[in-house]
């Protein structure tokens, strides 16, 4: 089944922490993330957002609920609340919706140690209480999950994804 969306692309910027939503050359939103705390890197286990030019391999969550929480990339059946994070203080929260990226430029974030799809780099939503616009994550590209509601939709499997 193909997907009809408008050709939509994202533009991520490290240094800004801004996501970008370009449909043809006009931008139509942007957007507070958190990148890495450790930086710009593509090196598998370096705790690294990968730069370059990558694409929407895999989306993952349509139809589940806000703060659905997801475990290695399908829905727990749990809902996000600040609850169940106390029960579970140092759990990574992977929530509502995964937009799985996939590097296209061979040597540089696809392929060997260098992968991004084989490192899942997601961008994903998270609980309202991690800041946007700091850069926190351990690799991904954080969102707000009201803000990945919006931005999921816009975008097909396949659309361009920059991150410098």
């Amino acid at each position: 089944m193909t997907e009809k969306y408008p050709p939509s692309r994202i533009e991520i910027s490290l240094e800004q922490q801004r996501l970008r939503l370009f449909q043809a050359q006009s931008l139509i939103q942007e957007y507070a993330v958190s990148t890495a705390l450790n930086g710009a890197g593509q090196q598998h286990g370096s705790g690294c957002t990968p730069c370059g030019q990558h694409r929407v391999r895999i989306k993952i969550g349509a139809g589940c609920p806000p703060g659905a929480v997801f475990v290695g990339r399908r829905f727990s059946g749990e809902i996000y609340t600040p609850e169940l994070a106390q029960q579970q203080p140092h759990r990574d929260w992977i929530l509502t919706r995964i937009l799985w990226l996939s590097g296209t430029e061979s040597g540089h974030n696809r392929g060997g140690h260098v992968d991004t799809l084989r490192r899942y780099i997601y961008i994903h939503g998270c609980p309202d209480t991690e800041p946007m616009g700091i850069a926190r994550s351990h690799g991904c590209i954080r969102m707000r999950n009201h803000d990945l509601l919006q931005l999921f939709p816009q975008l097909a499997r396949g659309s361009r994804v920059d991150i410098y």
